[in-house]
């Protein structure tokens, strides 16, 4: 399963949550947050892409940050997987475009190749998507796109509950040890939701809410 740890020391973490395309909104983000692009994290928790209008441009975004701070984390959400599923398994078209992949595909294009038309997805792309991963871990937090099932270790953890998991994980009272942010369920009225070990940050950008950043320790908002 791919995941990661961290066994260096870090000053602060910047988390933020679901983009779905909106390329604006992480514009006005990013500039707020006043990252340390030398000793400060940033974590991106999943779903770059679909719904928005302009998924390519997100990637892009997200892609260009990597190359101007050292430390940059992305985390895979369930969109990414659907998205690979449709593009590398020609699996599930109809459920991935009716779960707003339509706005990616309008987002890359068609391009034809060998006499049929496929996704012009550039190889920058498919390797970012190819690469993201599904937790990352500290000290004190466990990041992760959708959440965890309880009484499970995070080694043992099922890949679909961590890119699909709602309300079996938010109502859950299982002390998971370490923090965990998450995104996938939009928070109402665009507030994060704080919890004694879980705070979840998908605050609807897509749907007209903000998009958000938590810094951590200090879990202070950022939103755009």
């Amino acid at each position: 399963m791919p995941c990661s740890d961290s066994g260096d020391v870090m000053e602060k973490i910047f988390v933020i949550g679901d983009i779905h395309g909106c390329l604006s909104k992480l514009e006005g983000l990013i500039p707020q947050i006043g990252i340390n692009s030398e000793e400060d994290t940033l974590v991106f928790i999943g779903d770059y892409i679909d719904r928005g209008p302009d998924p390519r441009g997100v990637v892009d975004f997200v892609l260009d940050l990597r190359k101007k701070i050292r430390r940059v984390i992305c985390l895979k959400g369930n969109h990414e997987q659907m998205f690979l599923d449709y593009v590398c398994l020609n699996k599930d078209e109809d459920l991935y475009l009716f779960n707003g992949g339509d706005t990616t595909v309008a987002s890359y294009g068609y391009r034809s190749a060998h006499g049929d038309k496929e996704l012009n997805v550039p190889d920058s792309h498919m390797d970012f998507f190819n690469s993201l991963l599904y937790c990352y871990e500290t000290d004190d937090y466990i990041f992760v796109h959708a959440g965890l099932r309880e009484n499970v270790s995070l080694k043992d953890q099922n890949i679909y509950d961590m890119l699909w998991i709602r309300h079996d994980f938010i109502m859950s009272s299982c002390d998971f040890g370490k923090t965990v942010v998450f995104g996938h369920t939009p928070m109402s009225h665009s507030k994060p939701l704080f919890l004694p070990s879980r705070i979840g940050i998908d605050t609807g950008a897509v749907y007209g809410g903000f998009l958000t950043c938590v810094e951590l320790p200090s879990r202070k908002i950022y939103q755009a």
